[in-house]
């Protein structure tokens, strides 16, 4: 314990090194694609309040994650790659749903019925993508076997997870920041500050609703963090988080987390907090 205690102003260091890193690369990437050419409609969505906003944050999020990832000190080749593995590979599969995808099907209930029906939905190659590069990544740390499938199975569904909170400005990237931001004084802090880095420097576009996550962002957010997870955990520990990873992903097939968030002060007063205007029904759904 004393041990872990003195190594917290070097990992605190390496964490904000993290910080710095994404958010500088994040910031740059999205200036580069939403300024430049190719402003193409495919891009463009409307949110909850029927705004016009750019699904091109979910690219940056995602290339700066991967960049300050792979320039963070203190992290193993192995590790270094795999949070790219995941970031890159959730934020293209993501990508893919975001431009291809439709709303005929939602959720996990939803993709799986259309499979029984023998239809094909974007979300489910989505999910299949995401779940292999997962895997991948988790075979990058090179544990054993079940290891390497609790581990893949807990990036993928942390992908899933962020994403089923992206439903409000700035929702997922306050759940992602108010839940990861104490490891910053772990041994998982060289891989945090890179993904909250990245998220806390697109915020604000997003809270001014110029901007959205969309599935790419969301996707490569958790997935990012669920390397981090899995890359310093203990077994028990990581059994634990996939358990309650999967409670709250199969608890948002039963409940909308935006009602739970609407009944709650404390949770819709932090939900609220940085818009530019008051919530209104309609538009993206609940």
């Amino acid at each position: 314990m004393t041990v872990v205690f003195d190594r917290i102003p070097t990992l605190a260091a390496r964490g904000l090194t993290g910080v710095v890193l994404g958010g500088l690369a994040a910031r740059s990437t999205y200036r580069l694609i939403t300024r430049g050419p190719g402003r193409s409609e495919a891009w463009r969505r409307t949110n909850f309040r029927g705004r016009t906003v750019t699904l091109k944050e979910g690219p940056a999020l995602a290339s700066g994650v991967c960049a300050a990832s792979a320039l963070a000190p203190g992290v193993s080749p192995r590790v270094r790659a795999a949070s790219i593995v995941a970031a890159a590979g959730a934020a293209g599969f993501g990508a893919y749903d975001d431009l291809a995808g439709s709303d005929r099907a939602k959720g996990l209930r939803g993709h799986l019925g259309a499979l029984r029906r023998g239809e094909v939905t974007t979300g489910a190659v989505k999910m299949a993508g995401i779940g292999a590069t997962g895997i991948v990544a988790a075979a990058l740390l090179r544990r054993g076997p079940l290891d390497t499938l609790m581990d893949g199975a807990l990036i993928a569904a942390g992908a899933n997870l962020i994403n089923l909170f992206d439903l409000r400005p700035g929702r997922a990237v306050k759940f992602a920041l108010l839940t990861a931001a104490p490891a910053l004084v772990t041994p998982a802090a060289p891989l945090v500050g890179p993904v909250l880095g990245a998220s806390a420097a697109l915020l604000p576009d997003e809270l001014a609703e110029r901007s959205m996550l969309g599935d790419a962002g969301a996707n490569a957010l958790g997935a990012a963090l669920g390397v981090a997870a899995v890359a310093q955990a203990p077994r028990p520990v990581r059994a634990a988080l996939l358990g309650g990873v999967v409670g709250l992903t199969l608890a948002s097939e039963i409940t909308s987390f935006s009602r739970v968030i609407e009944r709650v002060p404390v949770l819709r007063r932090l939900d609220r907090w940085g818009r530019n205007a008051p919530e209104v029904t309609g538009g993206r759904g609940t």
